[in-house]
């Protein structure tokens, strides 16, 4: 609940080991070189080299971040004519939150030396919360940032760039508290794959970019809770979404977000003894969306377990897998569908159903428009 309304709220040399073999060297000089990269971050240099790039986006109703995206990152999606179009000298695609630009076709982008373009949404993922604008006569100094090709790891150090509660050209830093978070909204959905940091993130930051040490984009920033006793907690999409999704926008306006229509929950030593399970392994179907492409083929719970402190729901199918890879969470799902899969695909999902492991194969369809559209 604490994450559903804050969501609208924010419209925001190696060491040498004895007899270690030459493989494991390289891999121990890597993570050493990762080591002092990280130690060595100099965030004031990281300001200078990112600020430029960074944007912020106002709308009639309030105000956001967003930052100049390096379209080489979309160049596999785009034909001949777009890609000769998306880097014609001058022009420029914005990437920001969907929700930063909700309602509106029409944008205020204001650049770091005060200069003001009018952009035009050419896309947005309400699913994904991501839109982008495009700039034409964009500054000389505002250069693309690239999107990293892989999320961050625990720990790593990051930060948060924009312009939170108007103000301008502001940076926070902190590390990656955790990864493949799924963050509620108010409009019945989650987000898959999202960042969290404890770099602070205020209303405003929202749709700005968080970096990395080598100034590559790690995350967009969506969230940051401000709630009594929540402590440094923020929340950015994914690189991995954004390239996932953002190229697709930029191409099409459009992204065609994967649905499988199911309410699952995990399986919890609670569901695992109402359910006679001998492992906690796996998240279970509770029910299918009617009409949708699970329905009729998983089995949700045939009702629940009342003796329970918490009423536990029994004899739905368990999903243990998808294409092979292991299924531990609902996160794990939302995340294998949106990076991996499109409306259209087949996928074999590996269930226990009464006690027999089964291969069943869905098709995956697209996911209906969110509640209020």
């Amino acid at each position: 609940m604490v994450l559903t309304a804050l969501l609208t709220a924010t419209s925001v040399g190696g060491a040498m080991a004895l007899g270690a073999p030459v493989g494991d060297l390289t891999h121990q000089e890597g993570q050493a070189s990762s080591a002092q990269q990280q130690t060595a971050c100099d965030y004031e240099s990281l300001f200078d080299q990112t600020v430029g790039s960074v944007v912020a986006v106002r709308t009639s109703s309030g105000q956001g971040s967003g930052f100049v995206y390096d379209v080489t990152n979309a160049t596999s999606e785009l034909n001949e004519s777009d890609t000769v179009n998306a880097t014609t000298t001058g022009s420029a695609y914005i990437v920001t939150n969907a929700h930063v630009v909700s309602g509106t076709d029409t944008v205020e982008i204001q650049f770091e030396d005060g200069e003001y373009r009018t952009g035009t949404v050419v896309g947005r993922s309400t699913y994904s919360d991501l839109a982008v604008v495009n700039v034409s006569d964009v500054p000389a100094y505002a250069e693309g940032l690239s999107v990293d090709d892989a999320d961050p790891d625990h720990g790593e150090k990051v930060a948060a760039l924009g312009n939170p509660l108007g103000l301008e050209e502001t940076i926070t830093h902190g590390i990656v508290s955790g990864a493949n978070r799924s963050l509620p909204t108010d409009r019945g959905f989650a987000i898959p794959d999202v960042v969290q940091t404890d770099a602070p993130i205020s209303p405003g930051n929202s749709g700005g970019p968080l970096v990395a040490c080598d100034g590559d984009v790690v995350g967009v920033n969506t969230a940051g809770i401000a709630q009594q006793g929540a402590e440094n907690i923020g929340f950015a999409v994914s690189a991995s979404l954004i390239e996932r999704v953002v190229p697709e926008l930029v191409a099409d306006g459009d992204f065609e977000y994967p649905f499988l229509g199911v309410r699952t929950t995990p399986v919890t030593p609670a569901v695992a003894d109402a359910n006679d399970l001998n492992q906690t392994t796996g998240i279970m179907v509770v029910s299918t969306a009617e009409g949708g492409p699970t329905s009729g083929v998983l089995q949700g719970a045939t009702g629940v377990d009342e003796t329970t402190e918490r009423n536990v729901p029994v004899g739905g199918d368990v999903i243990l897998a998808v294409d092979g890879q292991q299924i531990e969470t609902g996160e794990d799902l939302g995340t294998y569908l949106v990076l991996e899969t499109e409306p259209g695909d087949t996928v074999e999902m590996t269930v226990l159903r009464d006690g027999d492991v089964q291969q069943i194969e869905v098709t995956v369809g697209e996911r209906p428009d969110p509640q209020g559209t």
